[in-house]
């Protein structure tokens, strides 16, 4: 295989830490021995979390590191029109509601029905406002209800059929579009989510290999589901496993894992930093 396209796309929302380091090398050294190009994105939609310093100290980190990428840095933020649009052909499909539910209420649903599976990112959504009718859709909307916008996902099955995917590490993947429930694609202060920029993001800059940590492996279903109804190619993926420190817990911004800066200011060179970034 020769001309792939990846990319490293970090979140500006604190320092890169090894983790991210070894997610970074492993892109870059697919594109490199597969005769292609490494490009650089920053995932920066959530502005409540995001801030500019942290996508300054991430292209300082990563070229201290030696890791070169594409000149031409796409920012979310710069963006937003692109996803706008893709959610509008969602809504033409008819495959996205809105839902008015609180955390707390889709709690309460979720406990009247019993247990529950629970996805990545907690229990499954029950469908709550799948069935509400289009006036009161409506009039909570024009009402100044807070919402988000779900994929209904039991609707995408029927449009898309079987789908799968391949894993250079396992092969080919057969898609379950109920296997996280009706995820939000967009809310209604931010007109887009992480599922749908990335996917739009991945198709506009070409990207033919997504590599990233096996912990979005259940994402990569919902990716597909889309990539489906927005007639956008679809990419080959490496899901790579997680990096842990000596302790055996995996680097992580929440858990304040040491960051590459503190290694370079603790004297460490970048040949010794990439080493440990290895697995």
């Amino acid at each position: 295989m020769t001309g792939t396209v990846t990319r490293f796309a970090p979140s500006p929302t604190g320092r890169l830490h090894l983790g991210h380091a070894y997610s970074a090398l492993f892109a870059a050294e697919i594109a490199q021995r597969d005769g292609g190009r490494f490009l650089l994105r920053i995932e920066d939609i959530d502005r409540t979390r995001c801030r500019p310093k942290f996508e300054v100290a991430i292209i300082e980190d990563l070229a201290w590191l030696g890791i070169e990428w594409e000149p031409s840095v796409r920012c979310q933020s710069d963006h937003m029109a692109d996803y706008r649009e893709a959610l509008d052909r969602l809504r033409n499909r008819g495959v996205v509601y809105p839902c008015f539910c609180t955390r707390r209420d889709i709690q309460r649903e979720i406990a009247r029905a019993g247990a529950a599976p629970h996805g990545q990112e907690g229990p499954i959504y029950p469908g709550t406002c799948r069935h509400l009718s289009e006036d009161e859709r409506a009039a909570r909307m024009t009402g100044g209800h807070a919402f988000a916008l779900r994929l209904d996902a039991a609707r995408a099955r029927d449009i898309c059929g079987p789908l799968a995917f391949v894993d250079r590490k396992r092969g080919r993947v057969d898609v379950d579009p109920m296997r996280e429930g009706d995820v939000v694609v967009a809310r209604k202060d931010i007109t887009t989510s992480y599922h749908l920029a990335v996917v739009v993001d991945d198709a506009l800059q070409g990207v033919t290999c997504v590599t990233r940590g096996e912990d979005l492996l259940e994402a990569t279903h919902i990716h597909r589901v889309l990539q489906c109804l927005l007639d956008l190619p679809a990419p080959e993926y490496a899901h790579h496993a997680l990096l842990f420190d000596a302790d055996g817990k995996r680097f992580a911004k929440r858990d304040k894992a040491k960051t590459i800066a503190a290694l370079r200011e603790e004297g460490y060179a970048p040949a010794e930093v990439r080493k440990m970034a290895q697995r």
